[in-house]
């Protein structure tokens, strides 16, 4: 059986599925396909992803605090139940000012 088979055909409260960790960045894979990743990070406040790229299509699903991200040297900030797309190709960070949560969404295909 799938380690995800319980989270699915049922409704969920996504930001409690990943817990927060004192100076960490926690992330947990809930589908992982050929054509695409959902994967569910917690960080803490100072904790970040340096600036790097991806060769897909990235969105960021903000779904608890705030989350500063520079795309393409460019700073924008999310808020709880707001959702960003990064480019492919485009360099791109992740900065916690403040503990937040998100839902990264990359599409392979």
């Amino acid at each position: 059986m799938d380690a995800n088979e319980s989270i699915k055909a049922r409704a969920l409260v996504l930001k409690d599925h990943v817990q927060y960790a004192d100076q960490s960045v926690v992330s947990k894979t809930l589908i992982d396909k050929m054509v695409g990743t959902l994967t569910l990070f917690a960080f803490d406040q100072g904790q970040g992803l340096s600036e790097h790229t991806a060769p897909y299509d990235a969105v960021v699903q903000v779904l608890d605090g705030e989350a500063e991200l520079i795309i393409d040297q460019k700073k924008v900030i999310a808020k709880a139940g707001e959702l960003v797309i990064m480019p492919a190709q485009v360099p791109h960070s992740v900065h916690a000012k403040e503990r937040f949560k998100m839902m990264l969404i990359m599409i392979r295909a």
